[in-house]
């Protein structure tokens, strides 16, 4: 299957892309974040507040090792990792429902841009203050009787998504 070894993919092209977990709860959650970053290569995960950090066993459940593979970086206050992101070039996109928000199937134009997302945590979402300090929010569209979903899920649908915007404005392999 062509696997990356962890040497290698530290060594490889990233995809301009960091996601910010903002207070997760959920080990296993903040495990598939870190597994489905290492699928895309993303540049990095960004651990905020109460989120746990690796190593842990129940977040190795569910990363399966991609703890190891992907960068990680833990704040404190995810204000402070919000204003670091900035300080590095990124644009921070909130994944959350709010006024103005963009809707993900909207045309986004991402084009040779370092793109961070933030995802809240699973009962209260991602904190005001940090939302206030985001150049925006993606929201993803809905159309049933629930009006969200697992943060884990909204990480792969995310990450997917932007995923191919970089492939297809940026001819990114």
């Amino acid at each position: 299957m062509e696997r990356l070894s962890v040497e290698e993919y530290r060594e490889s092209e990233k995809t301009p892309l960091v996601v910010v977990l903002d207070h997760v709860r959920s080990l296993y959650n903040v495990g598939s974040v870190f597994r489905t970053a290492d699928a895309f290569r993303l540049a990095g995960v960004c651990l905020c507040g109460i989120t746990a950090r690796p190593p842990h066993p129940e977040i190795h459940k569910t990363a399966l090792g991609a703890e190891d593979s992907v960068d990680w970086k833990y704040f404190e206050r995810t204000e402070d990792c919000v204003k670091w992101l900035k300080e590095q070039g990124y644009i921070v996109l909130a994944i959350e429902q709010c006024e103005g928000s963009t809707l993900l199937d909207e045309k986004l134009k991402i084009k040779n841009e370092k793109v961070a997302v933030v995802l809240g945590n699973e009962v209260k979402g991602v904190q005001q203050q940090v939302i206030d300090l985001c150049d925006g929010c993606l929201e993803i569209p809905q159309f049933g009787t629930k009006h969200s979903m697992n943060v884990s899920v909204t990480a792969g649908i995310v990450i997917w998504e932007l995923f191919k915007l970089f492939k297809q404005q940026n001819n990114y392999d």
